[in-house]
C-alpha cells in the first residue's frame, strides 16, 4: 500500500496540475480574505478568521475535484488501471493508497494559509487578540471536511476514465452532500423532519466543530462518511476488476 500511496503522491508533486491548483487556492483565498470589499477582514473590523472559514468550503468544492479527479480515472485512459489491478495488492489498499495521497496534497494546500492567522494574530488589538482555540476547531473542521471531499473526488474518479467527468461529478456531489440537505430541509413538506434532514448534511457538522467544540457525533459523521464513499469506491473498483 505504501508503494501505491508513494506512486502516487509523487505523481501529484511531480505535475504542474497540482502546483497551479494549489496556487488559485491560496491566490483566490488571500483576495478574498483581504483585498475584496465584501469579504476583507480589513473592512470588517474585528481579528477573527470566520469569513475565510465560511469561504473555504466552496472553494475546496474546485479544489479537491481538481487534486482527485486523475486518482482513477487517468489510470483507465493511460491503459495502467488493467496492471494496476492485478498487482498482489488488494483493492481496498489501492483505494485508501490514492485516497491518502490526495489528502496529504489537501493538507499541503492548508498549511500556508497558517500566515493568515499570524498575520490576524498580529494585526489584533492588544497584539494576539484572536480565539485561538476557535481558529484550531475550524482548521480541525477543516482538514475533516477535506476528508470527506476527498473521498466523494476519489469516488467519482473511479466512475470514468474521463477526468473532467469526474471533476464535474465530484464538485457537483460536493456541493450537495454540504448544501444540499440545507436547502432540503427547507421544503414544507419536510418541516417535521427538518433538524433530522439538515444533520445529514455536512454543513451542519462543520459549522458545529468551527466553534471550537469537538463533538464525538460530529466526529463520527465525518469518519463514518468518508468510509462510506471508499467502501463504495472499493466495490466500483472490484466490480471492474
Amino acid at each position: 500500500m505504501y508503494a501505491v500511496f508513494k506512486r502516487e503522491l509523487f505523481s501529484f508533486l511531480s505535475s504542474m496540475v497540482a502546483y497551479i491548483t494549489i496556487a488559485i487556492f491560496l491566490l483566490v483565498s488571500g483576495l478574498l480574505l483581504w483585498f475584496f470589499p465584501d469579504t476583507s477582514i480589513l473592512d470588517y473590523g474585528y481579528a477573527e478568521l470566520d469569513g475565510f472559514f465560511s469561504l473555504v468550503p466552496y472553494l475546496f468544492m474546485f479544489l479537491i475535484p481538481a487534486v482527485t479527479m486523475r486518482s482513477f480515472a487517468e489510470e483507465r485512459r493511460e491503459g495502467t488501471f488493467e496492471l494496476l489491478i492485478t498487482r498482489p495488492i488488494q483493492i481496498w489498499q489501492i483505494t485508501v493508497a490514492k485516497y491518502l495521497a490526495s489528502l496529504v496534497l489537501v493538507l499541503f494546500a492548508l498549511i500556508p494559509t497558517l500566515i493568515y492567522y499570524y498575520s490576524v494574530s498580529k494585526l489584533g488589538f492588544p497584539e494576539g487578540n484572536i480565539d485561538s482555540g476557535s481558529v484550531i476547531g475550524s482548521y480541525i473542521g477543516l482538514f475533516l471536511l477535506g476528508a470527506a471531499f476527498t473521498s466523494i473526488g476519489i469516488f467519482s474518479s473511479a466512475l470514468t476514465k474521463n477526468q473532467v467527468i469526474a471533476f464535474v461529478i465530484c464538485a457537483a456531489l460536493c456541493a450537495f452532500s454540504f448544501l444540499g440537505f440545507d436547502y432540503t430541509s427547507q421544503i414544507a413538506s419536510f418541516q417535521p423532519i427538518e433538524s433530522a434532514i439538515a444533520n445529514l448534511g455536512i454543513n451542519q457538522h462543520y459549522t458545529a466543530i468551527s466553534r471550537g467544540v469537538l463533538d464525538t457525533r460530529d466526529l463520527i459523521y465525518f469518519i463514518t462518511f468518508s468510509v462510506l464513499f471508499l467502501l463504495i469506491t472499493k466495490l466500483i473498483i472490484g466490480g471492474k476488476r
